[in-house]
């Protein structure tokens, strides 16, 4: 008798771990699957935001090269307005300002050619750019007025 309510005992031990590890066993399935739906939602909305990222970065670098460009052209036609009137100048005035013009008109050269040679590495590399590429522009700016207000002295 003592062996049958053993066997019983172990028996009715075995079924109830067997069920219990079951139910988990299911539980685990559905809260796997819940989380790889969550994962799969999740990488949606960042393939999402990464997009829409990528769009506002191309789009901000498009307003500025399209900004750059027309200062640069500006310059160009300052540069171009100022040599023409150095044609009433002295010889020796004339050479001056024709070297500072050489130099400004390379300036402005290098910028249009850095502005057309740059590639995207990165939003900390751009503001990086961008700031150098302004400051680069406004000097370039400073160092023409500079030239024409001694000019008209």
């Amino acid at each position: 008798m003592k062996n049958t309510i053993l066997t019983l005992a172990i028996t009715t031990f075995m079924a109830v771990t067997m069920l219990t590890g079951c139910q988990s066993s299911a539980k685990k399935v559905e809260n796997a699957e819940n989380k790889l739906e969550e994962a799969k939602k999740n990488v949606e909305d960042a393939k999402q935001n990464l997009y829409k990222a990528q769009k506002d970065s191309v789009s901000e670098y498009q307003k500025f090269k399209k900004i750059a460009e027309e200062k640069i052209i500006d310059q160009e036609k300052s540069i171009a307005e100022f040599k023409a009137r150095l044609a009433n100048e002295k010889k020796k005035n004339k050479a001056q300002y024709e070297k500072k013009l050489a130099k400004l008109e390379q300036k402005n050269s290098d910028l249009k050619k850095k502005m057309d040679e740059y590639k995207e590495t990165g939003k900390d590399n751009w503001e990086k750019f961008k700031t150098e590429f302004n400051h680069d522009l406004d000097e370039m700016a400073k160092a023409f007025k500079d030239l024409t207000v001694k000019k008209t002295k």
